[in-house]
């Protein structure tokens, strides 16, 4: 098969590395992709927000299949572009991602079915979000309805903190038109849990269990980021708490998707609290998560093409899931100033070192190639992923893995998955 990626972050290079070990992969295709994606793919300068562009790129190369890995081509409609076009693709349609591109949908729909979460309310005026606010318990937490990068959730102390969130979000639109909509929840704490699984539109299965860093520095403070770095498996994700989320968040979710009409076929990311009145929905994402998928593929046995084609023909059930019984760690190896303002052009040295060893693995998020060698290309630069018999070794491994490369401005945190040894 001839297949095309979308997407140039460490994901979807995780994803290229998967999709190269299948059995049924001939040639794959990146769009646009990044300098690390080029072992596995050939990559194709096509944005990942082109839709029309990537469809007639998958129609002139007869492409087998395209996955995306990325939210905002999900949400702007590319799976439906695709099948009015008799392209086979992997990734919820529109009226599916919307789980996804709209938290307030998201949060009306667990209402409607009884899938637990946190109890919320929806604003579309700054003012009567600031009146509600000013009778509400704290801390809380105030999130930008659309896709903001995974930055558009803010936790406020007081009230203080929380009437500058509705400024910011809603009337200065530091998220953009995500703002327009803000849902405003109700703080809940205990472990957040990353759990991803694969849909036929009918049918669940879900892979194994992760954590993820999002804050930038140790100790969980500064700001939020896209993820700082993760690990597998969690080990607050019980057995029982599996069987209870199967039955009362996993399965009812399909299901209210498709008495909704929505039928979700692609990979459904649970974003989990467990709490101490059991768990609850923290979000739902309509696609892999990054970095959760740096320590997940590496842990799975299957091939994951074989998955992707089950999905799409309504056939996961005769699929069964298999993982290692081991652990990963992924270190994201950042530039110094992300999320903010940061520097980019540097030049990557020691990518090397990462070469035949078994267990450890590179996966490039924000590189390209210069005339020089691979140099930075963004906030994420790279992930560090190591394997180990459990949490402890694989979080040793994959500290001994990011010694081995280094760039100007290379920074990152420094307790990735420690908090659980």
């Amino acid at each position: 098969m001839k297949i095309l990626i979308v997407g140039s972050g460490g994901r979807e290079h995780a994803i290229a590395w998967k999709v190269a070990q299948s059995r049924l992969t001939d040639k794959i295709y990146c769009a646009p992709g990044n300098a690390g994606i080029e072992d596995y793919a050939e990559c194709v300068d096509i944005k990942a927000t082109d839709l029309e562009k990537l469809a007639e790129f998958a129609e002139k190369e007869q492409v087998d299949l395209t996955v995306i890995g990325m939210d905002d081509p999900l949400v702007a409609g590319i799976v439906d572009i695709f099948e009015e076009k008799g392209l086979r693709i992997f990734g919820p349609r529109k009226n599916a991602a919307i789980i996804e591109g709209s938290k307030a949908f998201s949060k009306d729909l667990m209402k409607k079915y009884h899938i637990p979460t946190a109890g919320y309310e929806n604003f579309d005026n700054p003012h009567e979000a600031i009146s509600y606010l000013k009778t509400s318990h704290y801390p809380i937490v105030l999130k930008a309805d659309g896709l903001a990068l995974g930055k558009g959730v803010l936790i406020c102390k007081d009230f203080k903190e929380a009437r500058e969130g509705v400024k910011a979000i809603m009337e200065d639109k530091q998220f953009g038109r995500a703002g327009d909509l803000l849902v405003i929840e109700e703080f809940m704490t205990g472990q957040e849990v990353s759990v991803l699984a694969f849909c036929d539109g009918t049918n669940i299965k879900t892979m194994t269990s992760a954590q993820d860093h999002k804050r930038a520095k140790d100790g969980d403070q500064g700001l939020n980021t896209g993820g700082m770095g993760t690990f597998s498996p969690s080990p607050f994700y019980t057995k029982e708490i599996h069987e209870y989320c199967m039955n009362t968040i996993y399965k009812p979710t399909i299901d209210a998707m498709k008495m909704e009409g929505r039928d979700f076929i692609g990979i459904l990311f649970f974003g989990l609290m467990l709490t101490e009145k059991g768990p609850k929905v923290l979000e739902y994402n309509a696609r892999f998560g990054d970095p959760e998928t740096q320590v997940v593929l590496p842990r799975m046995k299957n091939d994951i093409v074989e998955v992707f084609e089950a999905c799409i023909d309504g056939k996961l059930e005769d699929i069964q899931l298999e993982f290692e019984d081991n652990a990963a760690v992924c270190v994201v190896l950042a530039s110094e100033g992300y999320p903010e303002y940061y520097e980019k052009g540097f030049l990557i040295h020691g990518l090397e070192n990462f070469k035949n060893k078994k267990g450890y693995y590179v996966f490039h998020a924000g590189t390209k190639k210069s005339p020089e060698g691979i140099i930075t290309d963004g906030g994420r630069v790279l992930g560090i992923t190591a394997t180990g018999i459990n949490l402890k070794e694989a979080g040793e491994n994959a500290y001994e893995g990011t010694r081995w490369v280094d760039f100007k401005n290379k920074y990152m945190r420094n307790d990735i998955g420690k908090s659980i040894e």
